[in-house]
């Protein structure tokens, strides 16, 4: 039981880092696109399209962390296999879910903005998007994987 106790306690400061980080990103990231707007006055009409999907990143990010956390919190109290354990994952899944139509509207106004420019150089951001889409699709398969035997055991 010690063990378990540390392992996830470890886990939780990570995720409250993980949790400031993401604060203080959101933080900052209105300076850094009125900078970029600045220098760049041509395409600053895209900074709208940027905040919105930057800061529904951080939101459903932020609503992920607090979600494992209270996940590894039943763990400690062995509530694992709790109806609020699957309500956790289910809300987990979710923000996968909008962390993939975020990364879809990402991708379009990439390619938009790549041809409003006359620039070809979306390819590398629009090849990381997919990877950031592959990488989600297999965090929602996880926990859908983790979810099935918690309704079984539940039941």
């Amino acid at each position: 039981m010690h063990v378990k106790r540390g392992s996830t306690t470890f886990l939780k400061v990570i995720i409250v880092l993980a949790g400031i980080a993401v604060l203080a990103l959101c933080i900052c990231l209105p300076g850094i696109a009125v900078r970029d707007a600045r220098v760049h006055p041509d395409t600053a009409y895209f900074l709208i399209p940027f905040l919105i999907c930057a800061y529904g990143f951080c939101i459903a990010f932020s609503v992920s962390l607090y979600q494992a956390f209270k996940l590894l919190t039943y763990i400690e109290k062995n509530n694992a296999f709790s109806e609020l354990s699957l309500k956790s994952l289910q809300t987990i899944k979710r923000c996968a879910f909008t962390f993939i139509i975020l990364i879809v509207i990402a991708i379009v106004s990439l390619r938009v903005l790549a041809t409003v420019t006359n620039s070809d150089d979306a390819a590398g951001p629009t090849s990381l998007c997919l990877m950031g889409i592959l990488a989600t699709s297999i965090i929602a398969a996880i926990v859908d994987a983790l979810q099935k035997p918690l309704k079984k055991y539940g039941r």
